[in-house]
């Protein structure tokens, strides 16, 4: 059996599809899979059962990037085809089965509404297939010791990144002799050159007790990595699902995005917005203060279970 899988292009959203493609290795057990997906997120599905190809699909202007991969897929006969980004190219490839997705529900999040195209009524949890090595990896970058607190302070747009400054508030109330986080390391995740946008956070952090991953590329090995630590704060962001996916307490800044459609998902996921300010919810309005309060009562939370 021949399935194409065809989920979106940015990380986040790419890990929130796992659960839905997890679920057809479950199904079609011997299945040889192709995945298209963006270069960044192509290392999140390195290690699929049945795994044939990784198409990284770089967007191109006009749309040309879909002739692209329909020239690439095209001479195929696809057994199922699945398509999360409502592509013309599915439409134009020999295909046995073909589920392209439908209108967007904002009223679900986004892993409770994606089964529903291969007519399951309940969400289908992100998926994670970390293997034994990229474990090592990580454990050879946070070694046993002190509980870790890993901080992602990148975004894709502006508008949903709490600024430098604030999160370098928050870490150092954390750390401090009396804070909720007192002796604990930090991990600053973000992508290559990224900390240089956070200079007031790194600063922060006593040097023998921070740990920087940003020249990373297996994002399996990050994700390994956030699971040696206790708590995740980050904005909404890929990481920030990535994080939730590994079973990590995530803690998620909200702006202006909608938390009930993008929020991390699972128990562990935890949200703080930003408050409405005539009419909008602005990242500039969350406080330090309140983030602060929303960690002490996720750490309380989490120790009690």
């Amino acid at each position: 059996m021949k399935i194409l899988f065809i989920t979106w292009t940015r990380i986040g959203d790419g890990v929130l599809s796992t659960g839905l493609l997890h679920e057809l290795t479950r199904r079609h057990p011997g299945a040889e899979i192709t995945v298209v997906c963006g270069p960044l997120a192509q290392t999140l599905f390195a290690n699929v059962p049945g795994l044939k190809r990784i198409i990284a699909l770089r967007k191109r202007p006009l749309n040309a990037h879909w002739f692209t991969l329909w020239r690439q897929v095209v001479g195929e006969k696809w057994d199922l085809v699945i398509d999360l980004r409502r592509s013309l190219t599915s439409y134009f490839i020999r295909a046995e089965d073909r589920r392209i997705l439908g209108a967007t529900d904002t009223t679900q999040h986004r892993v409770a509404w994606l089964p529903s195209l291969i007519d399951i009524q309940a969400p289908l949890d992100p998926y994670l297939w970390i293997d034994e090595a990229q474990h090592a990896r990580a454990t050879a970058l946070l070694p046993d010791g002190a509980p870790v607190l890993a901080i992602a302070p990148i975004a894709a747009r502006p508008e949903k990144t709490w600024s430098d400054e604030n999160f370098a508030r928050l870490v150092r109330q954390l750390l401090a002799p009396d804070g909720i986080c007192a002796g604990w390391r930090v991990l600053l995740a973000a992508g290559p050159g990224e900390e240089k946008q956070f200079p007031a956070l790194v600063a922060a952090v006593p040097p023998d007790r921070l740990t920087v991953m940003t020249d990373q590329p297996d994002l399996l090995v990050v994700a390994a990595a956030l699971q040696r630590c206790r708590l995740y704060i980050g904005n909404d962001s890929g990481l920030t699902h990535l994080s939730a996916a590994a079973g990590v307490a995530t803690m998620a800044l909200f702006g202006p995005t909608n938390p009930s459609h993008f929020g991390p998902w699972g128990e562990q996921g935890r949200v703080v917005e930003a408050p409405a300010v005539n009419g909008a919810r602005l990242m500039a309005n969350l406080s330090v203060a309140a983030v602060a309060a929303a960690v002490a009562e996720m750490i309380h939370h989490t120790h009690a279970a």
